[in-house]
């Protein structure tokens, strides 16, 4: 040990006493030669000293671009394996993120809001729905008149709500009834007699000015399916049904009781008949 440090203190006083050396010193730059100047390049700085100073010569009209980053590159998927989301897109293989997304109003399979919470408002079991635009389109007196012109209608005969419905005057979709509406009750120019589960005054004045007559008949559910469509009571093996009479709060708005089988020819008003409708319609003036 002693020994260890005798070795340590002579190599210390050694170091000590050795002379520092001096680095040496760096040399001088060498002279640059000057530049000699060529003909292309003196006329370049002439050029660019007689051009007009730009304010900012950072920013340029033909540089304006977004910055790096600013615009995200969207992702093709489903184009191959060599984009990297190809085949499944990044959506995995099936399961239900694999696939579309669920219907409207879906909550995993629990009952949805709008079953949980009960039926408010009120509905009218007694309101008719006649031909109107919400189910199909009016039927008009100039529709009407098309079809006696192509030869689809006989103007000869009495023209029922199963003779506009095989026409295709109206729709498929009938409910409880046709309204006949006056759009086009100029083209009325010959008498023609209907049989209609409503008619608007318009339409009525048009067809009676003409020589026809409107004649607003009562049918219930059941009588109005065995006027349009008699053959489905056959097809079962079934009596056609009696025409039923109207219920008191529809007296007032017909002239009397729907005919079945569909009627062919036109009935004459009775006296009563015409007194009614007389009423009615003073009635509806007043109102």
């Amino acid at each position: 040990m002693w020994r260890r440090a005798s070795h340590l203190l002579i190599r210390t006083a050694a170091a000590a006493a050795a002379p520092t050396r001096r680095l040496p010193l760096p040399h001088p730059p060498l002279p640059i030669a000057p530049r000699v100047a060529s003909a292309s390049s003196s006329y370049a700085t002439a050029v660019a000293a007689r051009a007009p100073r730009t304010v900012g010569t950072l920013l340029r009209l033909n540089d304006l671009c977004d910055n790096p980053g600013a615009r995200k590159q969207k992702t093709r998927k489903g184009r191959g394996i060599g984009s990297g989301k190809g085949k499944t897109a990044g959506r995995g293989h099936k399961g239900q993120k694999a696939r579309g997304t669920a219907r409207f109003g879906f909550e995993g399979g629990q009952t949805p809001l709008r079953r949980r919470l009960p039926r408010r408002g009120f509905k009218n079991p007694f309101s008719l729905t006649f031909q109107a635009r919400p189910i199909s389109a009016p039927c008009g007196l100039g529709k009407i008149a098309k079809l006696i012109n192509a030869g689809k209608i006989d103007s000869s005969e009495l023209i029922t709500m199963k003779t506009l419905k095989e026409t295709g005057a109206i729709g498929k979709q009938i409910k409880d009834g046709i309204r006949l509406m006056g759009r086009g009750a100029e083209e009325i120019k010959w008498p023609i007699h209907l049989e209609v589960s409503r008619a608007t005054a318009r339409a009525k004045a048009a067809v009676e000015a003409a020589g026809g007559t409107v004649r607003l008949v009562y049918y219930n559910k059941l009588g109005f399916r065995a006027l349009l469509k008699p053959e489905w009571f056959e097809k079962k093996g079934r009596l056609l049904p009696k025409a039923a009479r109207p219920p008191p709060k529809q007296r007032d708005k017909v002239d009397s009781i729907g005919r079945l089988p569909a009627p062919t020819k036109p009935l004459p008003f009775t006296v009563e008949e015409l007194e009614f409708a007389a009423q009615r319609e003073a009635a509806r003036v007043t109102a």
